[in-house]
C-alpha cells in the first residue's frame, strides 16, 4: 500500500473517512461590491447553511459583521482527507487557499479578471478556477489522471450556480510531460470526456491568465512544468502566471542541513522580475526566459478563514520573455 499524506487544511476533518469528503469554504464580499440577488441566493444554497456558529454549550453565537463585509458566500469542495503522493490533487492544500485569496482580492478590487480566458495548471480540486468562473469568460481546469479529473468535474457541478451566466468551464487532461498543444478528440479518433477539441485549444491559446498552486514538489515535475509553461506562454497574447507554493524542507546529506531543494530548483528558472525589470531587453539567451516577482502576502486580505497561512507559503507573479527571431 502506498504511503498516505494529509494536507494541513484537513486537520479536524472526521477521522477514519476513506471516501470523498465535502468541505465548505466561506468568504466575505467587501462592501460596495455588487452581486445579483440570484447569485446571493445560490451562494447560500451551496454553502449548505447560513454560516451560523454555536458555542460549547450549544448556544447560537451572534457575531457583529465588520465594516468590510456585508455578505458571506461560499463554495463546496469534494476532496479526499488523505491520499497517496501521486494523487495529492485530490486534496485541498494551503497554497491553493492563498491563491484563492489573491484571486478574490483582485476580483473585489479591480476588473482585471472580468471576461478573460484563464488556464489553471495542476488544478486538483479546481477550487481556484471555480472562483475565477464568477467573472471569467472561459476557464480551463487542467490536470493529469482520471480520478483527479473526475473529482474536479464533480466540483464544477457542485458549484456551477456561482458561475457568471456567460462562463464556459472545461475540465481537461494536460500531462506536462507531453507536448503542447495537447491531443484533441480528433487525434484520439473518438470522443473522450477530458480530451480537448480543436476550438478549445484555440481558445486556450488566447488565455491571458495562468494560475497554479502547490505544484512544486519534484524536480522532474518542475522541469516538465516550465517546459509546458514555455510552450503555452510563447504563443498568443502576453500571459501572466500567478503561482502559490509552499517551501518543503528536508534533511539533505549533501548539505548536512535542512533545506528546501525543490524550492531552490524552482527559483533557478526565474530571473528578477521586480518593478524595474525590463522585459524585451534580453541579450544573453542562456538565461531563463521567465521573470519572477514575489507578491507581498501582507497586502492580500485573508478572505477564506478556514486555514492558517503559516510562514512558508509564497505567491509568485511570473512573466515570460518571448524570444525574438
Amino acid at each position: 500500500m502506498e504511503d498516505q499524506v494529509m494536507s494541513e487544511v484537513h486537520i479536524g476533518c472526521p477521522p477514519g473517512v476513506s471516501g470523498p469528503h465535502l468541505s465548505h469554504f466561506f468568504f466575505s464580499i467587501p462592501s460596495g461590491v455588487e452581486q445579483s440577488e440570484s447569485s446571493i441566493e445560490n451562494d447560500g444554497a451551496i454553502s449548505g447553511h447560513q454560516g451560523l456558529d454555536w458555542d460549547d454549550d450549544g448556544d447560537l453565537v451572534l457575531t457583529r459583521r465588520n465594516k468590510l463585509s456585508n455578505k458571506k458566500c461560499g463554495l463546496t469542495i469534494q476532496h479526499m482527507i488523505t491520499s497517496s503522493i501521486p494523487s495529492v490533487g485530490l486534496q485541498v492544500w494551503r497554497a491553493e487557499l492563498i491563491l484563492a485569496d489573491f484571486v478574490l482580492h483582485r476580483m473585489f478590487t479591480s476588473s482585471d479578471f472580468e471576461g478573460i480566458t484563464t488556464i489553471e495548471l495542476g488544478a486538483g480540486t479546481g477550487l481556484v478556477g471555480i472562483l475565477l468562473a464568477r467573472v471569467a469568460k472561459s476557464v480551463f481546469l487542467t490536470d493529469h489522471g482520471e480520478q483527479i479529473l473526475e473529482n474536479c468535474a464533480a466540483n464544477v457541478c457542485l458549484n456551477s450556480a456561482i458561475f457568471n451566466s456567460q462562463a464556459a468551464v472545461h475540465v481537461r487532461e494536460l500531462d506536462w510531460k507531453n507536448s503542447w498543444p495537447p491531443k484533441t478528440d480528433f487525434d484520439y479518433n473518438s470522443q473522450k470526456r477530458f480530451s480537448w477539441t480543436i476550438s478549445e485549444f484555440e481558445e486556450a491559446q488566447r488565455a491571458s491568465l495562468l494560475v497554479a498552486a502547490d505544484v512544486i514538489y519534484s524536480d522532474d515535475l518542475t522541469d516538465a512544468l516550465f517546459s509546458m509553461l514555455e510552450a503555452i506562454m510563447s504563443h498568443g497574447p502576453d500571459k501572466v502566471l500567478y503561482m502559490a507554493l509552499e517551501k518543503r524542507y528536508n534533511f539533505s546529506l549533501d548539505d548536512l542541513d535542512v533545506v528546501a531543494n525543490g524550492y531552490s530548483h524552482f527559483r533557478s528558472y526565474l530571473r528578477d522580475g521586480g518593478d524595474n525589470a525590463e522585459l524585451g531587453s534580453l541579450g544573453d539567451w542562456h538565461f531563463p526566459p521567465f521573470f519572477g516577482k514575489c507578491v507581498d502576502l501582507s497586502e492580500i486580505p485573508q478572505y477564506i478563514r478556514q486555514y492558517d497561512r503559516g510562514n512558508d507559503v509564497e505567491l509568485w507573479q511570473i512573466k515570460y520573455e518571448k524570444r525574438k527571431p
